[in-house]
């Protein structure tokens, strides 16, 4: 297995990443170097480098006055879902064609832990099934640049899923439809892979739009 050594730069940007999308820091906050380098306790180099990597993700703007935060808007959702909506019926069905048995439990598990959890109330943990499942296709698809584009784009709706399967009656309709895309993958039928999948992008699509204000 390879290890990879992740970098002081690294771990800052991921951090930042993870707060600016999950929504510790809204849209409109202003954070400036100091106040990083105190809260992460690292130096300015870092920083720079990650605030650098962020501004190419275009969630912050650097100003005058400092570090704004740009998070992403109800235009953005709607610009990744679109985009969703059209490739990630191929990562299912690439998966469905290539996929092994040893992948196919890994993918199997991830769908049942997510059934285990939303009756629970529990959207943290249903969310983490959620993003795995998803992550997981990507992977299984065999297709680096179609996880490449895909990656980032999941990762910027973390907020919003999260309030999606707050709302019980969608975590349990996604957790029913995750179950039809992995059946469709485990028959290896890509068409109805790639169907599913967009049905249920659509379906998270038009649920988070109308639940989003911002």
């Amino acid at each position: 297995m390879e290890h990879r050594t992740i970098s002081l730069a690294e771990q800052v940007f991921d951090r930042l990443e993870n707060e600016i999308l999950s929504g510790k820091f809204p849209r409109g906050t202003v954070l400036t170097e100091m106040n990083l380098v105190s809260e992460l306790g690292v130096s300015r180099t870092p920083i720079r480098e990650a605030i650098h990597r962020l501004e190419q993700e275009h969630i912050i703007e650097t100003t005058t006055k400092g570090i704004l935060i740009l998070g992403v808007t109800k235009k953005d959702l709607r610009d990744i879902f679109e985009i969703r909506l059209r490739i990630e019926g191929l990562a299912s069905a690439e998966a469905a064609k290539r996929i092994t048995p040893e992948e196919l439990a890994e993918l199997r598990e991830a769908v049942e832990l997510q059934e285990f959890y939303v009756p629970k109330n529990d959207p943290e943990h249903v969310r983490g099934m959620d993003s795995r499942f998803h992550l997981l296709i990507y992977r299984f698809s065999g297709n680096t640049a179609l996880c490449d584009a895909l990656l980032p784009l999941h990762k910027k709706v973390m907020k919003y899923r999260l309030a999606s399967v707050s709302n019980h009656s969608r975590a349990s309709s996604s957790a029913q439809e995750h179950r039809l895309i992995y059946e469709a993958i485990a028959r290896h039928d890509a068409e109805a892979a790639d169907a599913r999948t967009v049905e249920h992008i659509k379906n998270a699509m038009e649920h988070i739009l109308k639940e989003t204000n911002e």
